[in-house]
């Protein structure tokens, strides 16, 4: 078979105005960027504002292992199917990060026959969003410094920085550094630490605004320090929040590309959800709410992580109400999960009944937690050639058990076609009426309280620690009157515990949180767990090793 960039490369993809069409856009509701790239416009938005919302649908996954598990595919896929059955659908995506193009996950654009196009442009530079997110966030460390060695009137204590510097790229030398070294021309000495642009604030902010006033007012209250006095510091009193939102007044604007079966998707916003909230803009999925009765989304990494988030921050923000959530699945990440190794990977594609049902505990997990929102819940097989009867039989019933609809997805070898089983099954779960959405805590609820529920519930674990300087700092932020706002959580994604080595549905364990901070312009408070990194590093063998561009400007070696 062909590669993710071959298939790609192969397609004749429509003009991005046909592309609009389909969606409801006229030429004037599009910024073009180029022949097969637009934003959508303000005036887009204004014109369908007070349209009836059509039916959300979710999509998201058990622990991701090495073997993959294919969401966006599934996604796209399940877009594709929809499209082909003569719906109204729109899918809704993340962007990808730079970080792990190079790094070792490769892009975020779909793969095999259910992609999204043009695949080179999605994951590189794309429309500039992450590029002006990332100056954006630059901007405002420069004036952070710029002031304090201006005379520092705000008495800005240079040890209580919280806001640092970020780069859309995966560079661990840049975790913890040292700034403005030299004399006293080159600024104030002080530590300074870098994020990858993904996880940080103003990602968050761009994703979680209404619109250019809204962000411009989030930038304005996002804490950057504390003063000598120990008093918040905000980017509104360094007076940012106007040239911050100037820097981003056209990536706020959500992004039309294609399939690879033509049909339209909204992709907007790129944040991590091991480290950040994980899901795509509110503009656009508010957008592809108005456009089309059948919205699909993604949210990021396993559901403990991405679907938590959509579900407990993006929801409450936008008033959303999904209607149904899609949890992809892989027997052989089950058979990782059951105790198998990824290495050599001939061995998850032998059939394994014994790790199956040792692993099938991480998808009933999974199920159950989804439950607690009160959304109906269909599990997507992402099918491989080598998945026995036997095997996939067991994770149906393993699933009827639970109460869940189960489906095969071939989208990858098939594309919509490979869908259509599971398209049918989400638009019955979705046209059912079965939905009660309701978030897993009151935001009246105690910051630790939200804390130990979101553990409990969603990781089932037995309680959490506080390293002391997480409890105070927990402290400070509920005596600054930020303790109502909801909690996002960072953590390894490969485990339902802080523990990355702890596979399939571990118990008896605590989460550790041992930092906690404020993003106050965003609109949650986000708590770093076990070992998790806010800037990853690169693998012994990085996938930017393969990655070439031909005399004639053909790309290879994106996956």
């Amino acid at each position: 078979m062909l590669t993710d960039i071959e298939i790609a490369q192969n397609h004749v993809m429509e003009p991005i105005t046909e592309v609009a069409k389909k969606a409801g856009l006229e030429l004037d509701d599009l910024e073009l960027y180029g022949k097969y790239k637009a934003k959508i416009s303000d005036e887009a938005w204004n014109r369908v504002k007070d349209r009836p919302d059509g039916k959300l649908v979710l999509v998201t996954a058990i622990n991701p292992t090495p073997a993959g598990e294919g969401k966006t595919t599934t996604t796209v896929g399940l877009g594709q199917a929809l499209h082909r059955m003569g719906k109204n659908s729109i899918i809704a995506l993340r962007e990808p990060s730079l970080g792990p193009v190079f790094g070792i996950k490769g892009g975020a654009a779909g793969g095999g026959y259910a992609q999204v196009v043009p695949m080179e442009d999605i994951n590189l530079h794309f429309t500039g969003d992450m590029h002006a997110i990332t100056a954006a966030n630059n901007l405002l460390c420069a004036l952070l410094d710029n002031h304090m060695q201006q005379g520092n009137e705000l008495g800005i204590d240079p040890r209580q920085i919280i806001f640092t510097r970020v780069l859309d790229m995966n560079d661990r030398a840049l975790r913890n550094i040292t700034i403005g070294l030299g004399g006293r021309l080159n600024g104030v000495p002080r530590e300074d630490h870098f994020m990858i642009t993904v996880a940080s604030e103003i990602m968050a902010i761009l994703c979680l605004s209404a619109d250019l006033q809204d962000l411009k007012k989030r930038c304005g209250n996002i804490l950057v320090a504390y003063n000598y006095k120990g008093e918040p510091v905000y980017a509104r009193d360094l007076k940012a929040e106007g040239a911050m939102a100037t820097l981003l007044k056209d990536a706020i604007k959500p992004n039309l590309i294609q399939t690879l079966e033509g049909s339209p998707c909204l992709m907007h916003g790129g944040p991590f959800a091991n480290i950040a909230h994980g899901c795509n803009s509110i503009r656009a999925t508010r957008t592809a709410l108005k456009l089309a009765d059948y919205v699909i989304t993604e949210a990021g990494f396993g559901a403990d992580l991405g679907a938590e988030k959509f579900l407990n921050i993006k929801c409450r923000a936008a008033g959303l109400k999904p209607d149904c959530v899609v949890i992809v699945a892989t027997v052989r990440a089950l058979k990782y999960n059951g105790g198998v190794p990824s290495k050599p990977k001939s061995a998850l594609e032998e059939e394994n009944l014994e790790a199956l049902a040792k692993g099938i505990c991480n998808l009933e997990a999974h199920i159950e937690n989804i439950g607690k929102f009160g959304v109906p819940v269909v599990v997507a097989i992402n099918r491989f050639a080598s998945d026995t009867d036997a095997e996939l039989d067991f994770v149906r019933e393993a699933c009827a058990k639970l109460g869940a609809r189960c489906a095969m997805s071939e989208v990858f070898a098939k594309g919509g076609e490979g869908g259509i089983e599971l398209a049918e099954m989400v638009l019955e779960e979705a046209d059912s009426g079965k939905a009660d959405f309701h978030p897993l805590y009151e935001l009246e609820q105690p910051l630790e309280n939200k804390i130990e529920i979101i553990a409990k519930n969603i990781y089932g674990a037995e309680g959490i620690v506080f390293t002391p300087a997480a409890k105070k700092e927990l402290d400070r932020i509920t005596a600054l009157g930020y303790g109502n706002l909801p909690v996002c959580m960072a953590k390894t994604q490969y485990s339902l515990s802080d523990d990355a080595a702890k596979l399939g549905r571990p118990t008896g364990h605590t989460i550790n949180i041992r930092a906690v901070r404020l993003s106050a312009g965003a609109g949650f408070v986000v708590c770093e767990t076990g070992a998790i990194m806010t800037m990853p590093g690169l693998p012994k063998v990085p996938a930017a090793e393969r990655i070439d561009i031909q005399e004639d400007g053909t790309i290879f070696g994106l996956f």
